[in-house]
Protein backbone atom coordinates (compact mmCIF):
# COMPACT_ATOMS: atom_id res chain seq x y z
CA UNK A 1 0.00 0.00 0.00
CA UNK A 2 1.93 3.03 -1.23
CA UNK A 3 1.71 6.50 0.24
CA UNK A 4 3.63 9.73 0.36
CA UNK A 5 3.12 9.76 4.13
CA UNK A 6 6.33 8.90 5.97
CA UNK A 7 6.40 7.51 9.50
CA UNK A 8 7.90 9.61 12.26
CA UNK A 9 9.98 6.88 13.87
CA UNK A 10 10.77 7.44 17.53
CA UNK A 11 11.34 4.93 20.28
CA UNK A 12 8.58 4.86 22.89
CA UNK A 13 8.45 2.37 25.73
CA UNK A 14 5.69 -0.18 25.18
CA UNK A 15 5.38 -1.61 28.67
CA UNK A 16 2.32 -3.70 29.44
CA UNK A 17 -0.64 -1.73 30.83
CA UNK A 18 -0.83 -1.51 34.60
CA UNK A 19 -4.49 -2.56 34.57
CA UNK A 20 -6.23 -5.17 32.44
CA UNK A 21 -8.65 -3.86 29.83
CA UNK A 22 -12.35 -4.42 30.52
CA UNK A 23 -14.07 -7.29 28.71
CA UNK A 24 -17.84 -7.03 28.59
CA UNK A 25 -20.26 -9.87 29.23
CA UNK A 26 -20.36 -12.16 26.22
CA UNK A 27 -17.16 -10.69 24.72
CA UNK A 28 -13.77 -12.25 24.17
CA UNK A 29 -10.36 -10.63 23.88
CA UNK A 30 -7.37 -12.09 22.10
CA UNK A 31 -4.00 -11.00 20.75
CA UNK A 32 -3.00 -11.17 17.09
CA UNK A 33 0.77 -11.10 16.65
CA UNK A 34 2.10 -10.11 13.23
CA UNK A 35 5.66 -9.19 12.24
CA UNK A 36 6.33 -5.76 13.77
CA UNK A 37 2.75 -5.43 14.94
CA UNK A 38 0.63 -6.69 17.81
CA UNK A 39 -3.12 -6.10 17.77
CA UNK A 40 -5.77 -6.74 20.39
CA UNK A 41 -9.01 -8.09 18.95
CA UNK A 42 -12.35 -7.92 20.74
CA UNK A 43 -15.10 -10.24 19.55
CA UNK A 44 -18.65 -11.24 20.38
CA UNK A 45 -19.38 -14.80 19.29
CA UNK A 46 -22.22 -14.90 16.73
CA UNK A 47 -25.53 -16.45 17.72
CA UNK A 48 -25.01 -19.19 15.12
CA UNK A 49 -22.29 -20.53 12.87
CA UNK A 50 -21.89 -19.42 9.28
CA UNK A 51 -22.62 -15.71 9.66
CA UNK A 52 -20.57 -13.37 7.45
CA UNK A 53 -17.59 -11.66 9.11
CA UNK A 54 -17.52 -8.00 10.13
CA UNK A 55 -14.67 -5.82 11.36
CA UNK A 56 -15.05 -2.62 13.40
CA UNK A 57 -12.38 0.13 13.48
CA UNK A 58 -12.52 2.88 16.12
CA UNK A 59 -11.65 6.57 15.98
CA UNK A 60 -8.95 8.84 17.40
CA UNK A 61 -8.45 8.22 21.11
CA UNK A 62 -10.94 5.35 21.04
CA UNK A 63 -10.66 1.58 21.28
CA UNK A 64 -12.51 -1.59 20.43
CA UNK A 65 -14.72 -0.92 23.47
CA UNK A 66 -16.41 1.81 21.41
CA UNK A 67 -18.18 -0.94 19.46
CA UNK A 68 -19.52 -3.09 22.30
CA UNK A 69 -22.99 -1.51 22.27
CA UNK A 70 -23.32 -2.04 18.49
CA UNK A 71 -21.79 -5.51 18.32
CA UNK A 72 -24.46 -6.95 20.61
CA UNK A 73 -27.57 -6.18 18.50
CA UNK A 74 -25.71 -7.32 15.36
CA UNK A 75 -24.57 -10.67 16.80
CA UNK A 76 -27.39 -12.45 14.95
CA UNK A 77 -26.39 -10.84 11.66
CA UNK A 78 -22.57 -10.91 11.51
CA UNK A 79 -19.58 -12.59 13.11
CA UNK A 80 -18.07 -9.39 14.51
CA UNK A 81 -14.57 -8.45 15.59
CA UNK A 82 -13.25 -5.04 16.67
CA UNK A 83 -9.59 -4.03 16.50
CA UNK A 84 -7.57 -1.87 18.85
CA UNK A 85 -5.47 0.11 16.37
CA UNK A 86 -1.72 0.23 17.11
CA UNK A 87 -1.06 2.40 20.17
CA UNK A 88 -4.72 2.44 21.26
CA UNK A 89 -6.83 0.35 23.58
CA UNK A 90 -4.74 -2.67 24.55
CA UNK A 91 -2.55 -2.71 21.40
CA UNK A 92 1.06 -1.53 21.86
CA UNK A 93 2.66 0.95 19.43
CA UNK A 94 3.77 -0.42 16.04
CA UNK A 95 7.46 -1.24 15.73
CA UNK A 96 7.89 1.21 12.84
CA UNK A 97 6.22 4.09 14.69
CA UNK A 98 3.92 4.75 11.73
CA UNK A 99 0.67 6.38 12.88
CA UNK A 100 -0.32 7.76 9.48
CA UNK A 101 -3.65 6.88 7.88
CA UNK A 102 -1.70 4.62 5.53
CA UNK A 103 0.04 2.98 8.50
CA UNK A 104 -3.22 2.26 10.31
CA UNK A 105 -4.76 1.01 7.05
CA UNK A 106 -1.81 -1.35 6.56
CA UNK A 107 -2.44 -2.73 10.05
CA UNK A 108 -6.08 -3.48 9.14
CA UNK A 109 -5.11 -5.04 5.81
CA UNK A 110 -2.38 -7.17 7.39
CA UNK A 111 -4.80 -8.44 10.01
CA UNK A 112 -7.43 -9.33 7.41
CA UNK A 113 -4.88 -11.04 5.19
CA UNK A 114 -3.45 -13.01 8.12
CA UNK A 115 -6.84 -14.01 9.54
CA UNK A 116 -8.34 -14.94 6.18
CA UNK A 117 -11.68 -13.41 7.18
CA UNK A 118 -12.10 -11.17 4.14
CA UNK A 119 -14.15 -9.96 2.48
CA UNK A 120 -15.77 -8.45 5.56
CA UNK A 121 -18.48 -5.98 6.33
CA UNK A 122 -16.12 -3.15 7.31
CA UNK A 123 -17.31 -0.51 9.79
CA UNK A 124 -15.33 2.58 10.85
CA UNK A 125 -15.84 5.69 12.96
CA UNK A 126 -14.06 9.06 12.63
CA UNK A 127 -10.34 8.31 12.17
CA UNK A 128 -11.40 4.70 11.62
CA UNK A 129 -13.70 5.95 8.85
CA UNK A 130 -10.73 7.47 7.01
CA UNK A 131 -8.71 4.28 7.58
CA UNK A 132 -11.47 1.96 6.33
CA UNK A 133 -12.13 4.19 3.31
CA UNK A 134 -8.50 3.74 2.31
CA UNK A 135 -8.70 -0.02 2.87
CA UNK A 136 -11.86 -0.30 0.76
CA UNK A 137 -10.33 1.77 -2.04
CA UNK A 138 -7.03 -0.09 -2.26
CA UNK A 139 -8.15 -3.62 -1.34
CA UNK A 140 -11.70 -4.09 -2.64
CA UNK A 141 -11.23 -7.85 -2.37
CA UNK A 142 -11.28 -7.50 1.43
CA UNK A 143 -14.48 -5.43 1.73
CA UNK A 144 -18.03 -6.64 1.13
CA UNK A 145 -19.78 -3.51 2.46
CA UNK A 146 -18.54 -0.33 4.09
CA UNK A 147 -20.25 1.55 6.93
CA UNK A 148 -18.84 4.94 7.93
CA UNK A 149 -19.97 6.64 11.14
CA UNK A 150 -18.94 10.32 11.04
CA UNK A 151 -15.90 9.58 8.84
CA UNK A 152 -12.99 12.01 9.27
CA UNK A 153 -12.69 13.04 5.62
CA UNK A 154 -11.17 16.42 4.64
CA UNK A 155 -13.20 19.56 5.31
CA UNK A 156 -12.20 22.93 3.86
CA UNK A 157 -13.89 24.80 6.71
CA UNK A 158 -13.90 22.64 9.84
CA UNK A 159 -16.18 23.55 12.72
CA UNK A 160 -14.62 25.70 15.42
CA UNK A 161 -15.33 22.95 17.95
CA UNK A 162 -13.09 20.60 15.93
CA UNK A 163 -10.07 22.94 15.91
CA UNK A 164 -8.65 21.90 19.33
CA UNK A 165 -8.56 18.28 18.23
CA UNK A 166 -6.70 19.26 15.06
CA UNK A 167 -4.19 21.22 17.16
CA UNK A 168 -3.10 17.93 18.75
CA UNK A 169 -1.25 17.31 15.49
CA UNK A 170 1.16 20.19 16.18
CA UNK A 171 4.37 19.01 17.87
CA UNK A 172 4.52 20.21 21.47
CA UNK A 173 0.81 20.93 21.84
CA UNK A 174 0.07 17.75 23.77
CA UNK A 175 2.93 18.56 26.16
CA UNK A 176 1.43 22.01 26.72
CA UNK A 177 -2.06 20.56 27.12
CA UNK A 178 -0.93 18.06 29.72
CA UNK A 179 0.72 20.86 31.72
CA UNK A 180 -2.40 23.03 31.55
CA UNK A 181 -4.65 20.14 32.60
CA UNK A 182 -2.35 18.45 35.10
CA UNK A 183 -4.93 18.96 37.87
CA UNK A 184 -7.71 17.27 35.89
CA UNK A 185 -8.62 13.81 37.12
CA UNK A 186 -9.87 11.03 34.83
CA UNK A 187 -13.49 11.85 35.63
CA UNK A 188 -13.16 15.45 34.42
CA UNK A 189 -11.26 14.36 31.31
CA UNK A 190 -14.01 11.86 30.52
CA UNK A 191 -16.71 14.51 30.91
CA UNK A 192 -14.84 16.87 28.59
CA UNK A 193 -14.46 14.17 25.93
CA UNK A 194 -18.11 13.18 26.17
CA UNK A 195 -19.22 16.83 25.93
CA UNK A 196 -17.33 17.01 22.63
CA UNK A 197 -18.27 13.65 21.14
CA UNK A 198 -21.85 12.99 22.34
CA UNK A 199 -24.90 14.81 21.05
CA UNK A 200 -26.45 14.55 24.52
CA UNK A 201 -23.97 13.42 27.20
CA UNK A 202 -26.71 13.35 29.85
CA UNK A 203 -28.06 10.19 28.21
CA UNK A 204 -24.96 8.22 29.23
CA UNK A 205 -25.85 5.87 32.05
CA UNK A 206 -23.90 6.08 35.35
CA UNK A 207 -22.64 2.56 34.69
CA UNK A 208 -21.21 3.40 31.27
CA UNK A 209 -19.76 6.67 32.54
CA UNK A 210 -17.96 4.80 35.35
CA UNK A 211 -16.60 2.32 32.79
CA UNK A 212 -15.35 5.18 30.60
CA UNK A 213 -13.59 6.81 33.57
CA UNK A 214 -11.96 3.51 34.47
CA UNK A 215 -10.71 3.07 30.90
CA UNK A 216 -9.40 6.67 30.79
CA UNK A 217 -7.44 6.07 34.01
CA UNK A 218 -5.95 2.92 32.52
CA UNK A 219 -4.86 4.68 29.34
CA UNK A 220 -3.35 7.66 31.14
CA UNK A 221 -0.97 5.23 32.85
CA UNK A 222 0.43 4.11 29.49
CA UNK A 223 3.74 5.84 28.63
CA UNK A 224 2.82 6.08 24.94
CA UNK A 225 -0.78 7.33 25.32
CA UNK A 226 -0.19 10.97 24.35
CA UNK A 227 2.38 10.08 21.71
CA UNK A 228 0.01 7.70 19.91
CA UNK A 229 -2.81 10.24 20.16
CA UNK A 230 -0.83 13.22 18.85
CA UNK A 231 0.92 11.38 16.05
CA UNK A 232 -2.31 9.75 14.88
CA UNK A 233 -3.89 13.23 14.84
CA UNK A 234 -0.90 14.44 12.82
CA UNK A 235 -1.32 11.52 10.43
CA UNK A 236 -4.99 12.42 9.96
CA UNK A 237 -4.25 16.10 9.31
CA UNK A 238 -1.43 15.16 6.93
CA UNK A 239 -3.84 12.96 4.96
CA UNK A 240 -5.99 16.03 4.33
CA UNK A 241 -3.14 17.68 2.43
CA UNK A 242 -2.46 14.80 0.06
CA UNK A 243 -3.36 15.27 -3.60
CA UNK A 244 -3.71 13.11 -6.68
CA UNK A 245 -4.41 9.43 -6.18
CA UNK A 246 -3.65 9.72 -2.44
CA UNK A 247 -6.38 12.33 -1.83
CA UNK A 248 -8.94 11.01 0.62
CA UNK A 249 -11.82 12.14 -1.59
CA UNK A 250 -10.19 10.44 -4.59
CA UNK A 251 -9.94 7.30 -2.46
CA UNK A 252 -13.66 7.61 -1.65
CA UNK A 253 -14.50 7.75 -5.34
CA UNK A 254 -12.64 4.48 -5.90
CA UNK A 255 -14.64 2.51 -3.32
CA UNK A 256 -16.73 -0.18 -5.01
CA UNK A 257 -18.41 -1.62 -1.92
CA UNK A 258 -21.99 -0.59 -1.11
CA UNK A 259 -21.61 2.10 1.55
CA UNK A 260 -23.74 3.31 4.46
CA UNK A 261 -22.96 6.86 5.63
CA UNK A 262 -24.06 7.66 9.18
CA UNK A 263 -24.03 11.32 10.30
CA UNK A 264 -25.24 12.93 13.51
CA UNK A 265 -26.73 16.41 13.26
CA UNK A 266 -25.19 17.36 16.62
CA UNK A 267 -21.67 16.27 15.67
CA UNK A 268 -19.10 18.85 16.85
CA UNK A 269 -16.13 17.20 15.12
CA UNK A 270 -17.39 16.21 11.66
CA UNK A 271 -19.87 18.65 10.19
CA UNK A 272 -23.19 17.26 8.99
CA UNK A 273 -22.80 19.37 5.84
CA UNK A 274 -20.13 16.88 4.72
CA UNK A 275 -22.83 14.22 4.28
CA UNK A 276 -23.76 15.66 0.89
CA UNK A 277 -20.21 15.59 -0.39
CA UNK A 278 -19.67 12.07 0.92
CA UNK A 279 -22.88 10.89 -0.72
CA UNK A 280 -21.66 12.25 -4.05
CA UNK A 281 -18.17 10.75 -3.67
CA UNK A 282 -19.07 7.16 -2.71
CA UNK A 283 -20.61 5.71 -5.86
CA UNK A 284 -23.00 3.25 -4.21
CA UNK A 285 -24.09 4.92 -1.00
CA UNK A 286 -27.04 5.61 1.25
CA UNK A 287 -27.33 8.16 4.05
CA UNK A 288 -28.60 7.63 7.59
CA UNK A 289 -29.11 10.90 9.48
CA UNK A 290 -29.57 10.81 13.25
CA UNK A 291 -31.01 14.06 14.53
CA UNK A 292 -29.88 13.84 18.16
CA UNK A 293 -26.57 12.03 17.67
CA UNK A 294 -23.10 13.50 17.90
CA UNK A 295 -19.79 12.04 16.75
CA UNK A 296 -20.18 8.50 18.12
CA UNK A 297 -23.64 7.42 16.96
CA UNK A 298 -22.79 3.75 17.44
CA UNK A 299 -22.48 4.46 21.19
CA UNK A 300 -25.37 6.94 21.46
CA UNK A 301 -27.90 5.26 19.15
CA UNK A 302 -26.67 1.67 18.66
CA UNK A 303 -30.10 0.28 17.80
CA UNK A 304 -30.70 2.88 15.07
CA UNK A 305 -27.24 2.31 13.57
CA UNK A 306 -27.80 -1.45 13.76
CA UNK A 307 -31.06 -1.10 11.82
CA UNK A 308 -29.28 0.94 9.16
CA UNK A 309 -26.63 -1.77 8.80
CA UNK A 310 -29.33 -4.45 8.60
CA UNK A 311 -31.01 -2.55 5.77
CA UNK A 312 -27.69 -2.24 3.95
CA UNK A 313 -26.90 -5.95 4.28
CA UNK A 314 -30.44 -6.95 3.29
CA UNK A 315 -30.14 -4.80 0.17
CA UNK A 316 -26.73 -6.21 -0.74
CA UNK A 317 -27.88 -9.79 -0.16
CA UNK A 318 -30.86 -9.16 -2.43
CA UNK A 319 -28.55 -8.03 -5.24
CA UNK A 320 -26.24 -11.04 -5.06
CA UNK A 321 -26.67 -14.14 -7.21
CA UNK A 322 -28.74 -16.89 -5.62
CA UNK A 323 -25.79 -19.25 -5.21
CA UNK A 324 -23.91 -16.62 -3.21
CA UNK A 325 -26.96 -15.88 -1.03
CA UNK A 326 -27.20 -19.57 -0.22
CA UNK A 327 -23.56 -19.66 0.79
CA UNK A 328 -22.45 -22.05 -1.95
CA UNK A 329 -19.59 -19.78 -2.93
CA UNK A 330 -18.70 -18.42 0.49
CA UNK A 331 -17.46 -14.83 0.58
CA UNK A 332 -14.55 -15.01 -1.83
CA UNK A 333 -15.97 -12.47 -4.29
CA UNK A 334 -15.56 -9.04 -2.73
CA UNK A 335 -16.65 -7.07 -5.78
CA UNK A 336 -19.80 -5.04 -6.31
CA UNK A 337 -22.67 -6.89 -7.91
CA UNK A 338 -25.86 -5.88 -9.62
CA UNK A 339 -27.57 -2.51 -9.79
CA UNK A 340 -28.18 -0.12 -6.91
CA UNK A 341 -31.22 -1.15 -4.91
CA UNK A 342 -34.47 0.67 -4.28
CA UNK A 343 -34.65 3.39 -1.61
CA UNK A 344 -34.59 1.98 1.89
CA UNK A 345 -37.22 2.85 4.45
CA UNK A 346 -36.09 5.58 6.87
CA UNK A 347 -34.67 4.21 10.10
CA UNK A 348 -36.76 5.09 13.18
CA UNK A 349 -35.02 7.86 15.08
CA UNK A 350 -33.69 9.40 11.89
CA UNK A 351 -34.97 12.43 10.02
CA UNK A 352 -36.20 10.46 7.05
CA UNK A 353 -33.19 10.99 4.81
CA UNK A 354 -31.93 7.41 5.08
CA UNK A 355 -32.37 6.52 1.43
CA UNK A 356 -30.34 4.57 -1.07
CA UNK A 357 -28.57 6.52 -3.77
CA UNK A 358 -27.96 5.07 -7.19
Amino acid sequence: MSSTEQPDVRAVSAVPPARPVRVGAGEKLRTARLPGLTLTVRSRPPVRDGLPPALYVHGLGGSSMNWSLLMEPLADLVDGEALDLPGFGDSPPPDDGDYSIAGHARAVVRYLDASGRGPVHLIGNSLGGAVTTRVAALRPDLVRTLTLVSPALPELRPQRTAVPTGLLAIPGVTRLFTRLTKDWDAERRTREVMALTYGNPSRVSPEHFAMAVEEFERRLALPYFWDALSRSARGLVDSYTLGGQHSMWRQAERVLAPTLLVYGMRDQLVSYRMAGRAGAAFRDSRLLTLVDAGHVAMMECPEAVARGIRDLLDDVTGREPREVREGLEGWEDGGRRGDPGEPAAPVPGADGSGAARG
